[in-house]
């Protein structure tokens, strides 16, 4: 089992939307340990770290999102693992 941690960004209709509920619920039902927030630009960010698979399988769920979201782009790239997460929780302002 190989661990990653991967830095996201979603764009699109992505906030009021229950984004970050539905992230979490996703993240945690896949083992992931990180956070979600919105951010400043209108888009949400993600930290996922866990086995490889699981925090590709989140990032696939990306592009689907919440019921009423509407996705437009999403952005992945290698992060650094933070040794001190113990779950996935969302983040405010």
């Amino acid at each position: 089992m190989s661990a990653t941690a991967k830095h996201i960004t979603v764009k699109g209709k992505v906030q009021g939307v229950f984004f970050r509920k539905y992230t979490k619920q996703k993240a945690t039902e896949l083992g992931l340990k990180g956070w979600v927030k919105n951010t400043k630009e209108g888009s949400v960010e993600i930290l996922a770290q866990g086995d490889a698979n699981a925090v590709n399988a989140l990032i696939e769920w990306c592009y689907q999102g919440s019921p009423k979201s509407s996705v437009e782009k999403v952005e992945s790239c290698n992060a650094e693992a933070d040794t001190n997460l113990t779950g996935f929780s969302v983040h405010y302002y």
